[in-house]
Order: structure tokens, then C-alpha cells, then sequence
């Protein structure tokens, strides 16, 4: 009332309206601020700082193809999901005053517990010991920074890049091995995604013939990722279906065909067979095998890593796909594939969105296992 008092003299009935209206659109600008920042809090609006994986619309200039891009997303990813018991029981095993026997015992059980294996765990800590015993390393901390830097050199491999060949006037073939149930199928779509995006015409051909839901999920993924398809009666030859799928591939220009393979057959000898027959066939078609991925479930352990050693001799696997590598999985399988197998770790699969299937950072992945 006493403002009113002050400026009503000052107002006329010229300029009344003109007040109002700028009165009602600071009374709008300021109720449209208050929701903005209402909802950056809640999250509805992306960060500027938020991370996302961005792949290229066009074909890459280079062969192989390199996984740069995605290593951000990797990271915190493995950070979110691999932070597990893992880092509590090292710890643990290491909080005394001093290094002795119980140290190591306690060290052995939890490189085990964590599916390193026997032999992947005895060639980490066989040179740790030596450095104990020459007095070189005599506090747990410095224990543990060497256990983690000789777990990261079981690591350091050559190349873990995806192979395609550029050169080749020719479809590049890559083929999906592995057991039922590790996501073989939900890996191929997630390729055909990834490919799709970096400009690259996919075909999938659905090479497991004993298993309808197999052709039928491919079939859907095809759909999603805009990839053609190939595929063959309910328990016909698997190997005729992969040909077709080349010879398909190659009269239309198509640039990579996905291969699933069966994963169960009446027996694991007639299992291997056919996948060598399909590694054989797929060999002379039209195009040329450039990559075997073999899927392993991160959750399976050790099992997974025998049934692996049939498969990387059947069929020549030049590369691993984790899948459910988060915090059900104990991370050690990794070690164990890459040690005693000799192949390397190509991408993981942290969930069952598309985008989900990451190139593997071995550094990234040390590293979320011990912080």
C-alpha cells in the first residue's frame, strides 16, 4: 500500500497497461527459470558432462578398426559394474604389519575365488614372491601395487582391435561361436548396430539351424539395426546357410556378414565338427574370414574357459566377447582367457541395451577392480 501511494501519481491510464504487461513477463521469465533448474536438478536434462558413445557415420579409412572413441564410456562403465569384493577381500588379505605365509595363502584364495585359475594365479604371484624373498617388496602397500601391476601385464597383449579388411573386393566374414545361452544372437545384433553406424552394410546369417528362437531373435535384430538376413530351414546344414549368406552378401555389395553358429549339437564332438565344417565352408565362399569371435559368459568361470579351448581349436578364434561382465561376475576369467588361451579380450558386454557391448580397455578394467 505504501508503494502504491508513492508511484499510483506517477502512473497514468496511458501507461498502466504498458505495466502490467512487463510485470506479467518478468512474473513468466522467472517461473520458466525456476522449472529449468528444477528439472536440471532432477536429471530430465543431460549434463553437458555426460559421456556417450560416439561412433562415425562414415566408412573408417583404416584396417583394423580402432576402438578409441568408446574408451571413456568403457571406463566408467567397468568402474559402475566391476566394483566389487574383489577390492575388499585384496585388502583385507593384505592389512597386516607384515608379509608371511598367511599373506600369500590369503592372496591365493582370493585370486581363485575372483576365476583366475591355478595356473594364471601362480604365474602372477610366482615373481612377486621372488621379490619378497629378495627383500625388494616389504609392505603389504607395496605388495599390492605389484600385484596390480603384474595383473596388468597379463594384459598387455598386441591387438584388440576388430578385424576388417578394407582391401578385400569382398564381403568380410566374421563368425560368433560359443555355447547356447552366453548371448551369442544378442552379440551379433549389437555388432550389426556398432557396423550399421560406422556406415557399414551387415548381413546376418542365422548359421544356427538346431535352435528356431535362435533364427527367429536374429530375425528381430535384423529388423532393429536395418541388417538383411540369411536363413535356412529348422535343422538344416548350417554351413549351406553361412554360403548362402556370402554368396547373398556378395552379389549385393554387402560389406561384413555376421555368421551365428550353433551352439549345442547331439554331442560335443559333433558340436566341433560342424563349427569346422562352417570355418571350412566359410573359407572358400566368395568373401574371407577375417575375425572368429568366441562369446564367453563372464558368470560361468573356469567352465567357460574349458569349453573355450574346443572352440579356439575348431575354429581358429582370433578374439573374445565377455558377456555379463558386471557385478555378478568375478573379473578373473579375463586373466585366465588371456593367459592360458592366448586370445585376446576384443569387447565386453555390460547389459542388454544396444549400446551396451564396449570395447574391453585392460587398463580401465585393472583399474576398476582394485579402486
Amino acid at each position: 500500500m505504501f508503494a502504491l501511494e508513492i508511484f499510483a501519481p506517477l502512473l497514468s491510464l496511458e501507461t498502466i497497461p504498458t505495466v502490467l504487461l512487463a510485470l506479467t513477463l518478468l512474473v513468466v521469465v522467472f517461473g520458466l527459470g525456476v522449472v529449468l533448474i528444477a528439472r536440471r536438478k532432477s536429471g530430465s536434462i543431460p549434463s553437458t558432462n555426460s559421456v556417450s558413445i560416439s561412433l562415425p557415420n562414415s566408412p573408417t579409412t583404416s584396417s583394423p578398426i580402432s576402438h578409441e572413441p568408446q574408451a571413456e564410456t568403457t571406463e566408467l562403465t567397468l568402474a559402475n559394474r566391476m566394483r566389487s569384493s574383489f577390492s575388499n577381500a585384496i585388502t583385507s588379505a593384505l592389512t597386516r604389519s607384515l608379509i608371511d605365509q598367511q599373506t600369500w595363502d590369503d592372496l591365493e584364495e582370493v585370486l581363485l575365488r575372483a576365476d583366475l585359475g591355478v595356473a594364471t594365479m601362480t604365474k602372477v604371484l610366482a615373481p612377486l614372491r621372488e621379490l619378497v624373498k629378495a627383500k625388494k617388496i616389504v609392505q603389504p602397500r607395496d605388495l599390492q601395487i605389484a600385484l596390480r601391476d603384474a595383473m596388468s601385464s597379463q594384459l598387455a597383449v598386441s591387438s584388440r582391435e576388430l578385424n576388417f579388411d578394407l582391401s578385400l573386393n569382398a564381403p568380410n566374414i566374421w563368425l560368433i561361436v560359443g555355447v547356447n545361452g552366453v548371448g551369442k544372437t544378442t552379440t551379433i545384433g549389437k555388432l550389426a548396430a556398432q557396423q550399421g553406424k560406422l556406415g557399414r552394410s551387415v548381413l546376418m546369417a542365422a548359421g544356427d539351424t538346431f535352435r528356431a528362437a535362435a533364427a527367429d531373435q536374429l530375425e528381430t535384430w535384423a529388423e532393429r539395426t536395418g541388417a538383411q538376413i540369411v536363413r535356412g530351414n529348422e535343422g538344416g546344414d548350417p554351413s549351406s546357410v553361412v554360403f548362402d549368406g556370402v554368396a547373398r552378401a556378395t552379389a549385393k555389395n554387402i560389406d561384413l556378414v555376421l555368421a551365428d553358429t550353433a551352439g549345442r549339437l547331439q554331442n560335443n564332438t559333433n558340436l566341433m565338427e560342424e563349427l569346422t565344417k562352417i570355418r571350412r565352408v566359410a573359407d572358400k565362399a566368395s568373401g574371407k574370414v577375417t575375425e572368429v569371435l568366441l562369446v564367453i559368459d563372464a558368470t560361468t568361470g573356469q567352465n567357460g574357459l574349458s569349453q573355450a579351448r574346443q572352440f579356439a581349436q575348431a575354429t581358429q578364434v582370433t578374439g573374445v566377447v565377455l558377456t555379463k561382465l558386471d557385478g555378478s561376475a568375478k573379473g578373473g576369467i579375463v586373466f585366465a582367457i588371456e593367459t592360458e588361451l592366448q586370445i585376446p579380450v576384443k569387447l565386453v558386454g555390460l547389459g542388454e541395451s544396444i549400446d551396451d557391448l564396449v570395447a574391453f580397455n585392460p587398463r580401465e578394467f585393472v583399474d576398476a577392480l582394485f579402486d
